[in-house]
């Protein structure tokens, strides 16, 4: 305390705490809120608390390949993600949140074959052979090639076949 009688906190207490947070308190699994301070083409740093700020990999953002996170975060947005893995010897922290989106399984049961779903162009696999098209943030499906369509297009498709045991989804365009 000061003459005052108010507290005075160090930066270095703080980083103590922040670091005895991560080693004592954090759990692989754990479910966490926080703010996306920056992104980059390999990931988002993720603030999660107490100036502790990890990394969202690019692949953990979503399902469907993505070229980059701005495809789905932006900077100061409020997320939940879940503590992939903790490297407590340096301090690293790595996030996922794709996983939050709920399992293929969960995501199909509202799509039924036979109907006509608006998604949006991913990937065009090479030599033209299929693009797939993502029907919600965690299911995908795949299209035949179809000239002229581009990465991040909204297209309709038609439903021509759900394959749970193999956790594929056979689509054509309308």
């Amino acid at each position: 305390m000061d003459e005052n009688n108010t507290f005075i906190l160090s930066r270095k207490e703080v980083e103590q705490d922040a670091l005895t947070w991560i080693k004592e308190e954090l759990k692989v699994g754990q479910v966490v809120n926080g703010i996306v301070r920056s992104i980059q083409h390999y990931g988002a740093f993720i603030e999660i608390g107490g100036g502790i700020v990890a990394l969202l990999p690019v692949e953990e953002v979503s399902v469907a390949r993505i070229k980059s996170p701005q495809e789905r975060l932006s900077i100061g947005q409020k997320i939940n993600v879940i503590i992939k893995s903790i490297d407590k010897e340096n301090s690293r922290i790595l996030l996922t949140y794709k996983e939050l989106f709920g399992s293929w399984d969960e995501n199909v049961k509202s799509f039924k074959e036979g109907t006509v779903v608006t998604g949006i162009a991913k990937e065009i696999e090479k030599n033209k052979n299929g693009i797939f098209i993502e029907l919600k943030p965690n299911l995908v499906g795949m299209a035949e090639y179809k000239e002229g369509i581009v990465y991040g297009e909204k297209v309709r498709v038609y439903i021509k076949k759900i394959i749970p045991e193999r956790k594929k989804i056979k689509l054509l365009f309308v």
